[in-house]
């Protein structure tokens, strides 16, 4: 029989791990998706985009290969159902993205300045935690559930791109060769086709933190993964809160780790995947910045710097919610699963992102 313990305990190591690795690599280049938005609208700088594009198309081909190698099934994550909430993924993709920008980043970021001694990430991180909460069993899930959840589209089959290509015909996994390899190849290409593309940042950001999403999908869709529990002699997913195969992502695993903390007596709450991987990277973005010398203490600059970064913690809080990720979770983990949900949850990230900047930098120009 196999020890159940163990294996929980091998998987959330094995998540602390995978953060911390996240946490050092996002100190050391730099890896910051608001920033790879800010940098292309303000500045026309694609650097950073690039990391996040060749991290989507690492996580895309490392995905496909462990389901080919039939180490990962993509149809039991929260990403690829049948039911496509598009109002949600759009409203709260939007609400993400002015919320990433008013609050200096967005959770993995967060996580990653807490390491570097940012104490406005410690104000981010707690109204981020309850806005997150409030909107998955909360004040605002009511509204979510309401106005946002019920417009949805039931679809004959999964959402994710392989899905529709294998109704229309296709082997299966002819299906997923050809989506996965086809989305692969144009985002290597459109990360890479450029000289400056060649540096050690962009590469090392964007290669490595695609191999961790699907590090993450290897770790608990293969290794904690058991087709039949000995106690509910059902399907588990050990050391998961959504009892699906889980990889990076940074928002419920947020809300999970303030409930702990709030409930630690509660036996029933106990340390997973996704608390452990935001433990970790604040553990990993600590080290890099010890080692690098970079630790500084940093505070608000006023009551106004204070509110903007209450307000966009909240919004990512609820927006990440409602659209069933981040940037990270939705934007990386999610798209290497090809899941149309996870393709309007990340263009309205970027589109809310970019309108907020724009209204932000007209705000500027004005008052200064």
């Amino acid at each position: 029989m196999q020890d159940i313990q163990a294996i929980t305990g091998t998987v959330v190591w094995l998540a602390f791990a995978i953060g911390a690795a996240f946490g050092f690599v996002g100190g050391r280049t730099r890896f910051c998706t608001m920033g790879a938005v800010s940098d292309v609208v303000l500045m026309g700088e694609w650097g950073r985009m690039r990391m996040w594009m060749l991290a989507i198309a690492t996580a895309v081909a490392g995905s496909a290969a462990l389901q080919f190698a039939g180490l990962f099934d993509a149809s039991k994550t929260i990403y690829t159902g049948n039911r496509l909430a598009w109002l949600s993924h759009v409203a709260g993709g939007a609400a993400f993205g002015v919320g990433m920008t008013l609050a200096s980043g967005c959770g993995a970021r967060t996580l990653i300045r807490l390491g570097g001694g940012n104490l406005k990430s410690v104000v981010v991180f707690a109204f981020f935690a309850i806005s997150a909460l409030m909107t998955m069993r909360g004040l605002f899930a009511v509204g979510r559930v309401r106005l946002l959840d019920t417009a949805a589209i039931t679809l004959p089959h999964g959402q994710d791109i392989p899905a529709f290509l294998a109704a229309a015909g296709l082997a299966p996994d002819t299906a997923l060769a050809l989506a996965a390899g086809t989305v692969a190849i144009v985002l290597f290409a459109a990360a890479l086709h450029r000289r400056e593309a060649w540096c050690t940042d962009i590469l090392l950001g964007g290669f490595a933190t695609g191999a961790l999403v699907v590090a993450g999908w290897y770790v608990t869709g293969h290794l904690g993964h058991l087709a039949e529990h000995p106690d509910t002699l059902e399907e588990a997913f050990l050391a998961t809160n959504s009892n699906r195969a889980e990889s990076l992502t940074f928002v419920a695993p947020l809300a999970h780790a303030l409930d702990l903390l709030m409930a630690w007596s509660d036996a029933s709450r106990v340390v997973t995947f996704g608390i452990a991987s935001a433990l970790g990277v604040v553990a990993g973005a600590a080290l890099h910045a010890a080692t690098s010398r970079s630790f500084r203490i940093e505070s608000f600059h006023g009551a106004g710097d204070l509110a903007r970064h209450i307000a966009g913690a909240v919004l990512m809080g609820f927006g990440g919610v409602t659209a069933l990720g981040c940037t990270i979770g939705q934007g990386i983990s999610g798209l290497s699963t090809l899941a149309l949900g996870s393709v309007l949850t990340t263009a309205s990230i970027i589109l809310g992102a970019c309108a907020s900047l724009k209204l932000q930098y007209r705000a500027a120009r004005r008052t200064g």
